[in-house]
């Protein structure tokens, strides 16, 4: 069984940047979509950007294209969300994600995903 363990999160004033970042147990094979997802309480989770592992083709939520990027490390097995422009409305819980979702058209949807992090918050203060 795979596990993903996030870090990076924190707390940061709005304009500001951080960079998460998830390390896989084992080697996530090229057949594999990767991505960031965020909760805050009563809502849904919210996929915010996805990467094809084979191709390395991205995915992102309109509500952050153009400030988010999600990268790999194939040497390191790990995964990165790099955010700037930080808006408080970004504050939630950020999950790391791997699953054999098949198509970039459901790669911001949970559903797929059969691995998952534990979570990490990032607070964003105005």
């Amino acid at each position: 069984r795979v596990q993903l363990v996030e870090s990076g999160g924190g707390s940061v004033q709005a304009g500001g940047s951080l960079t998460l970042a998830c390390v896989a147990s084992e080697y996530i094979y090229s057949d594999y979509y990767m991505a960031w997802f965020r909760q805050t309480p009563g809502k849904e989770r919210e996929g915010v950007a996805a990467i094809r592992i084979a191709t390395a083709l991205t995915s992102y939520a309109d509500s952050v294209k153009g400030r988010f990027t999600i990268s790999r490390d194939y040497a390191k097995n790990a995964l990165y969300l790099r955010m700037n422009s930080l808006k408080p409305e970004d504050t939630a819980m950020y999950y790391c994600a791997a699953g054999l979702v098949g198509t970039m058209t459901r790669v911001l949807r949970p559903l797929g995903y059969n691995y998952w992090g534990q979570g990490i918050q990032v607070t964003v203060s105005s």
